[in-house]
């Protein structure tokens, strides 16, 4: 799915975030970083989506995402 990023909901340590990403309609990833590593963001799996509005997709990343409940 291709669309912009909307928000990052980051943990606390800055090593992971959640990006709520609009497109034709809205989805989630989750992404990791390694402070180490000069390369930036990775995202964990490709977007999970087909979410109507950004509450619903935050929901569903607070709902599949451990750390963000």
């Amino acid at each position: 799915m291709r669309g912009v990023v909307e928000a990052s909901l980051e943990d606390a340590t800055g090593d992971r975030c959640v990006d709520l990403i609009r497109g034709e309609g809205w989805a989630w990833a989750e992404c990791r970083r390694d402070p180490e590593d000069a390369h930036g963001w990775r995202r964990l799996h490709p977007p999970r989506g087909g979410y109507a509005d950004r509450a619903a997709a935050e929901a569903g990343a607070r709902a599949g995402v451990g750390w963000l409940a």
